[in-house]
């Protein structure tokens, strides 16, 4: 009886671990995909194919400082594979220069909603959000093809 209940406890235990593993992986695609759709309208105003919309500019902002801040504990050791990531083995080699990034856009997102104020200041300060995005994603993010 005592080997039947430990053989349970194990096998619930398994599979917690890979529900909640599965469960990281889609709160952090959940979580990327909204900071993708706010880059984009970010993106989309710098460029000007949009008009500037403030409230829009410091809304978007803000989904990505919650991005900064929560993505970095969306990437456990056990959810390197499965539901679909796109991550790269790269970022549990290189954790700390992975988190590093994160700490240094949520830095440079803060600076951005505290500067923003207009199409101009918005516009000054936009690359310097943007560039964080793409050296992260060449790094620690497979190609999709």
């Amino acid at each position: 009886m005592k080997r039947l209940v430990l053989l349970v406890t194990i096998t619930l235990a398994c599979g917690t671990a890979g529900v909640w593993a599965a469960d990281v992986i889609a709160q952090r695609r959940e979580l990327m995909h909204a900071d993708g759709i706010a880059a984009k309208k970010l993106f989309d105003m710098s460029k000007g194919t949009v008009p500037f919309d403030l409230a829009v500019a410091q809304a978007s902002l803000k989904t990505l400082a919650n991005g900064a801040e929560k993505t970095p504990l969306l990437f456990p050791d056990d959810s390197k594979t499965g539901g679909g990531t796109a991550a790269l083995p790269a970022i549990w080699q290189n954790k700390t220069d992975f988190n590093a990034r994160f700490t240094k856009f949520g830095k440079d997102v803060a600076e951005a909603i505290a500067k923003t104020k207009d199409e101009a200041s918005f516009k000054d300060i936009a690359p310097k959000v943007f560039e964080n995005c793409g050296g992260c994603h060449e790094l620690y993010k497979a190609k999709s093809s």
